[in-house]
């Protein structure tokens, strides 16, 4: 038996999609948060950029944050300039992706359909659409009746609080498999010699003249020139261990699924009137999202007025879905920044150290493709153009994005 057990632990190991090196005393780069951007970087600086000699630290477990916690919507409708290109090219990232690291990343562009419910969200729409387009993106704007074409269940008349009077219909949306997408980015990275260190905390980051030395864990102290802040929720804590303060707040967003379904709707719908937005997954089930919770804090747990809120939406709009139960429901957090746009920052004071995070709930959309740019800045000390404009000083300089300009004031952070 003690044989026969043996042989099979073997066997398990030799299955194992990555595996468990030791920590070494050195490496090239150290990426701190174990999740889409902190691997997506790791896997390009092996993949690109010859830099394998990489650690992923991840206090839990790889995916543990924002990564396993969304509705993995994926979609390059945004707003500015400075986001669309980098979106864009995200979207169109992931089945090559799929053909790269070997594995079935359940990239399926379903089309992304944006109700509006008043003349002034119709206006704010075309100017959406004007934009994509300007930038090559597919985008329309369609009436409530081609609403009703797109998603039938949808309920177009007067009854709803908040009639639909049109949408932006963005057909190379759509949604892509969140845990698979972690996995495949861990074993690829693996693969090319990155190592991966789950339960493992970052307890300081050690600096000298300026520049990055070394990282403290709580498994021992690893020396490296380099370190990616890509922690997510958990980014500011990570930055004030070097003394840097962030404008990024974190609030709790709360998603559910219902029990499995027929296939009934086959798009992701969003209405920004009703804070609502859902998707039917692969096992029937519509997985929706909600609002943030309107006040700054880091809990992952889930409220009763939440889940009324989104039976009440979700029945509003698409009245089948009455009598339909919630069977799980979980929360991630956000990193939101003043104006709704990333902070993807090396030319800070202190050299060698990086930071990507500030996402809000825009990060698993750009999570593979700012990975590759950034492994790009971190080899070559250059910033390309395509992330140049989110930098931590637009902030200092009073050059905010127009992306969603949030004029909530969550208190002094400078």
């Amino acid at each position: 038996m003690l044989c026969r057990f043996t042989e099979n632990t073997k066997k398990a190991k030799n299955k194992l999609m990555w595996q468990r090196p030791p920590l070494k005393g050195s490496y090239d780069a150290v990426i701190i948060g174990g999740g889409l951007h902190g691997l997506a970087t790791a896997y390009f600086l092996a993949r690109n950029q010859g830099m394998n000699h990489v650690a992923v630290i991840e206090k839990r477990y790889i995916g543990f944050g924002g990564s396993g916690r969304n509705t993995a919507i994926v979609r390059a409708n945004q707003r500015t300039k400075e986001n669309l290109p980098l979106y864009a090219e995200g979207l169109e990232l992931w089945p090559k992706l799929t053909d790269e690291l070997d594995f079935n990343l359940m990239f399926f562009n379903c089309g992304n359909l944006n109700l509006a419910h008043s003349e002034a969200a119709l206006g704010s729409m075309r100017l959406l659409v004007a934009s994509a387009q300007f930038h090559g993106i597919k985008s329309e704007l369609v009436d409530a009746k081609q609403c009703k074409e797109i998603v039938p269940i949808l309920d177009i008349s007067d009854l709803p609080t908040y009639p639909i009077m049109g949408g932006m219909y963005h057909p190379p949306g759509g949604t892509v498999r969140h845990d698979a997408v972690v996995w495949g980015l861990a074993r690829g990275a693996a693969r090319l010699g990155v190592h991966i260190h789950q339960g493992t905390e970052v307890t300081g980051i050690n600096v000298q003249n300026g520049k990055v030395t070394s990282v403290e864990t709580d498994k021992g102290k690893i020396h490296t020139p380099r370190v990616l802040n890509a922690a997510g929720g958990y980014s500011t804590l990570v930055s004030a261990m070097i003394g840097i303060r962030l404008p990024v707040h974190v609030l709790t967003i709360q998603a559910m699924v219902t029990e499995p379904l027929k296939p009934i709707l086959h798009h992701v719908v969003s209405s920004g009137a009703y804070h609502c937005y859902a998707n039917q997954t692969l096992k029937g089930e519509i997985a929706t999202g909600a609002h943030m919770d309107p006040w700054p804090n880091y809990t992952t747990q889930v409220s009763a007025r939440y889940i009324k809120h989104q039976a009440e939406a979700l029945t509003d709009l698409m009245p089948c879905l009455k009598g339909v139960k919630f069977m799980r429901s979980w929360a991630g957090l956000a990193d939101m920044t003043p104006d709704m746009a990333p902070i993807i920052d090396g030319n800070n004071p202190i050299q060698g150290y990086f930071m990507d995070c500030g996402w809000g709930y825009f990060g698993f959309k750009s999570g593979a493709v700012t990975g590759k740019y950034l492994a790009e800045f971190m080899a070559s000390d250059q910033c390309p153009d395509i992330l140049a404009p989110f930098t931590l000083r637009r902030y200092e300089n009073h050059k905010l994005m127009g992306e969603i300009a949030n004029p909530v004031n969550y208190g002094p952070w400078n």
